[in-house]
């Protein structure tokens, strides 16, 4: 099927998708940023405290995604949409209104999980549970809402800055989602659970926590978001160390967002013609490649291959991840899988930015990290084998007829 007849056909479930994960975007870190002076002079705190507080309430939601996100196994998906829904605009409130530093930090949780975790844990579900043999591509779709969030808000929240306060730019984006979500909840038939919640009462058929197949496949779906996470923080000494100019990375990372709409958008067509299974083997290549251009080349070049390898794999990895996950648990226990994928890599993205820290600290050039970077994507994709190897030899789950 088409991209163009997925979207003719299944055009409302994929908008749901898409704007969950669209959603999310108002707890992206790079959105919460845009606000952080406002914030710090808000809760009069320094932007130490700020940073603090925020890894911190990162990883508390990173758990909670952990406990709630399996839940989309049995609870039918408007009523966990509408929950997560309060649960952001709450978060939104809470964090613009409160005076006390308590509430307005519990707000700010409830934003990073809401946000960057529940709605995109539902996107990515529903995309990956629903549509079959099409669910590379469905994934690919739902997938452009978060480049298309990094491209269009950051320039929008500036002009918005002009005319209104920080609050009521909060209180407008939080207004327009409703609006679209209320939209969704009455004009789009939406699907039911997988399984009923009875059949959760005792120990769970599956728990990919104490899968050694999970763990084995783990580093290599972890090692972009870990290894992307130090670039970004630590843009100014790369860019030193390699002998690029600032203004390169600000324009290479322009070319990041838009090389994640093609990735996702081929990587799902890929998925579902050539299959995870051997796409899993591969799709980490552009990223090496990359990696090594930078560490051969060095200068500006060396900011745009790993800005556009980078991105491209980040687009392509959440069309790969899913379907490797429903291979190897099946779809109806997708939502506790991609919950502790999503746990995961939260708490690896929190804790790889004080690892980079004290490298660099200790005086580590940055071409050394890349390296680093490089052995680590490798290690990966070596230990990723005997489990991509396991799927292989199951049947393929794309001889059966499509009944969604």
């Amino acid at each position: 099927m088409s991209y163009r007849r997925l979207l003719r056909e299944r055009r409302g479930l994929l908008g749901i998708a898409f704007l969950a994960v669209f959603s999310g975007n108002l707890g992206q870190s790079f959105f919460v940023g845009l606000y952080q002076r406002p914030l710090t002079q808000h809760l009069e705190i320094s932007a130490g405290t700020f940073g603090t507080l925020y890894s911190l309430v990162s990883l508390v939601a990173g758990f909670m995604v952990l406990r709630l996100g399996p839940s989309l196994d049995w609870v039918p998906p408007r009523r966990f949409a509408l929950a997560v829904l309060t649960g952001l605009i709450a978060g939104v409130m809470l964090m613009t209104l409160s005076p006390w530093l308590v509430a307005a930090v519990l707000g700010l949780g409830l934003v990073r999980l809401c946000g960057q975790g529940l709605m995109v844990h539902l996107g990515f579900t529903l995309a990956g549970r629903e549509f079959g043999n099409q669910r590379g591509q469905a994934v690919g779709v739902a997938s452009l809402g978060m480049p298309l969030g990094e491209i269009l808000l950051t320039p929008v929240v500036a002009l918005l800055l002009v005319w209104l306060g920080w609050r009521e730019a909060w209180w407008l984006f939080a207004l327009l989602l409703l609006m679209a979500w209320l939209v969704m909840m009455r004009q789009v038939a939406w699907p039911t659970a997988p399984r009923p919640a009875a059949e959760n009462i005792g120990t769970p058929a599956v728990r990919p926590l104490r899968d050694a197949r999970f763990w084995r496949l783990l580093p290599l779906l972890m090692v972009l978001p870990v290894t992307m996470t130090g670039i970004f923080l630590y843009q100014a000494q790369m860019t030193d160390d390699l002998g690029a100019a600032a203004a390169t990375y600000a324009m290479a990372l322009a070319g990041k967002g838009l090389a994640r709409m093609p990735g996702a958008l081929m990587g799902g067509h890929w998925v579902d013609r050539l299959g995870e299974r051997r796409l899993g083997r591969w799709y980490q290549l552009p990223f090496a490649l990359a990696l090594v251009t930078a560490l051969t080349l060095g200068g500006d070049i060396a900011i745009w291959a790993l800005m556009l390898g980078g991105g491209l794999v980040v687009g392509m990895q959440e069309p790969v991840a899913n379907s490797l996950l429903v291979s190897l648990w099946g779809s109806k226990h997708l939502g506790r899988a991609r919950a502790a994928l999503s746990a995961s890599i939260v708490l690896a993205t929190g804790l790889s930015p004080a690892v980079f820290g004290i490298l660099l600290d200790l005086g580590t050039d940055f071409t050394i990290l890349l390296g680093g970077m490089l052995a680590l994507l490798v290690g990966s994709w070596l230990l990723a084998q005997s489990t991509l190897t396991e799927v292989l030899r199951q049947p393929s789950p794309r001889k059966r007829p499509h009944l969604s």
